[in-house]
């Protein structure tokens, strides 16, 4: 079986042989570039199983290295590596579209476990998937989202949230549940995180017209429901 090729974006250099080393160790092909701007053209240039993406860099930085990506590549996995331990920090980098996130220092282990579960998820289908309800209408492998004619933009984090609420129409999903598909079982974040999200998708899909699809379930969690009021 081929080695899986995992970028690792990091300027401490002890830290980036660390990791390096340990991941040669358990049969994973690694690469290291120390600043944004090199990561940004090896990201370009080639193509990565898993990417371990630290935010402060210098050239450019690894969230504006995340958001170029996600430009071209929407599919690889990506785990930010953090000396912050600030909400915004993790947010914005799950919100430009990280998959996950470890803050330093960490233990090996838990990072090697991160590592495994992202490889193991699968990529995108070959099978073109639509999904939908009323005049809300998701193509999943474009990532495109509209109501009727109008097209609407989405972040990927709400992209996420919402086809996993389609995915499961008529099902009540508790904050839990949401929390394990769209952000990953290993998020130790506030489960708040999800009213936010519901909050930001409501803005964009619901508000702007008559027909609401996200209810609020009092006490449980939220669904789409295909009769709206």
């Amino acid at each position: 079986m081929e080695k899986p090729n995992i970028l690792i974006v990091e300027d401490e250099q002890k830290l980036s042989r660390v990791l390096q080393l340990e991941l040669d160790y358990e049969n994973y092909h690694t690469t290291v570039a120390d600043n944004g701007k090199t990561a940004l053209e090896l990201l370009t240039d080639q193509e990565w199983d898993l990417v371990l993406l630290d935010i402060m860099l210098p050239e450019l930085s690894g969230l504006e290295v995340l958001r170029r990506m996600r430009r071209f590549d929407e599919m690889t996995p990506i785990i930010l590596l953090t000396a912050r331990d600030e909400v915004y920090d993790k947010v914005n980098g799950l919100d430009q579209g990280a998959n996950d996130y470890i803050t330093k220092p960490f233990q090996i282990e838990e990072l090697l476990a991160r590592i495994r579960v992202h490889l193991r998820q699968p990529r995108k289908n070959a099978q073109h998937e639509e999904l939908g309800i009323g005049a809300l209408v998701v193509d999943v492998d474009a990532r495109e989202v509209r109501r009727g004619s109008q097209p609407i933009e989405l972040t990927p984090r709400e992209f996420d949230l919402l086809v996993y609420l389609l995915k499961n129409k008529n099902v009540v999903l508790t904050r839990d549940q949401l929390i394990e598909h769209v952000w990953g079982f290993d998020y130790f974040g506030d489960t708040n995180v999800v009213d936010v999200y519901i909050r930001y998708l409501r803005q964009k899909i619901d508000k702007p017209f008559d027909q609401h699809y996200i209810q609020t379930v009092r006490g449980v969690g939220y669904t789409i429901k295909d009769h709206v009021q």
